[in-house]
């Protein structure tokens, strides 16, 4: 069996263990997928109470901005439920943990992303489709399929920004505070239309931080909006990235010191 396929199945059974875990505190377990559910609930109900007072953003109505939320929002849960751990990586160098994976025959990155389940983020994931659902958009095979690979483009996309961000603790120790500011546009720019920011914003959101692939462009195309072929290519794009990223971290893995040398 080839590395790849090895460590694909080795993540597959330590998921597994790490589900059974987290499901021994089943209470604790409803309650953080609760929690993100209200959450990331409570962010949509502000974009209602907006578009209360303005019927359309950019010509967009509450329907399509539904949606648009549901497709980022899935995207987001579908990529931080796997790789929640980078958020704590900053921890397992300082604290000299990350050294044990670099001893075990196994993918170090694999290693990490089985370190921790985002199950809080299983009610982000609840309430992205729910809204997807609830935007009524009229689906075909074809659409749904691209809805599909939409939506793992778009994971991707956030994984591998998220992933060569994270790679620089390896050297720097602590990145935590660029992440969550990352984090942070992705979040607040990336649930609305972008034309209400400005072509400057749009622009720097689109080509520089991929921020618009996520949902933004894969929305105009699957709503009938997408003016070019561009949104097509959504889901290729998150392959590249993450495989960019992807090398990124491997890059920094090798210039990787032990916080005890």
């Amino acid at each position: 069996m080839g590395e790849p396929w090895r460590s694909i199945r080795l993540y597959w059974l330590l998921q597994r263990a790490m589900a059974r875990s987290a499901m021994q505190y089943r209470a604790n377990a409803l309650i953080s997928v609760a929690t993100g559910a209200v959450y990331q609930g409570s962010g949509f109900a502000f974009i209602w109470v907006i578009m209360n007072t303005f019927p359309s953003l950019a010509g967009w109505s509450l329907r399509d901005v539904a949606f648009l939320y549901g497709l980022r929002l899935t995207a987001h849960a579908l990529w931080l439920i796997p790789m929640s751990s980078l958020i704590g990586i900053e921890w397992l160098v300082r604290e000299g943990e990350f050294d044990r994976f670099l001893l075990r025959p196994l993918n170090p990155l694999v290693q990490l992303m089985t370190k921790r389940m985002g199950v809080g983020q299983i009610g982000d994931l609840l309430v992205g489709i729910a809204l997807l659902v609830a935007a009524g958009h009229t689906w075909t095979v074809g659409s749904l399929l691209f809805c599909i690979a939409a939506i793992t483009g778009g994971a991707m996309v956030e994984a591998a920004i998220f992933l060569a961000l994270s790679s620089t603790a390896l050297r720097m120790t602590d990145t935590y505070a660029l992440r969550v500011f990352v984090d942070d546009v992705f979040s607040r720019f990336g649930s609305y239309p972008m034309k209400i920011f400005g072509s400057a914003t749009e622009w720097f959101l689109t080509f520089v931080l991929p921020v618009a692939f996520v949902a933004y462009i894969p929305a105009e195309v699957l709503l009938g909006r997408s003016t070019t072929t561009l949104g097509y290519f959504s889901p290729l794009l998150g392959i590249a990235l993450f495989a960019l990223g992807y090398l990124i971290w491997s890059r920094q893995l090798r210039h990787y010191q032990s916080v005890g040398h």
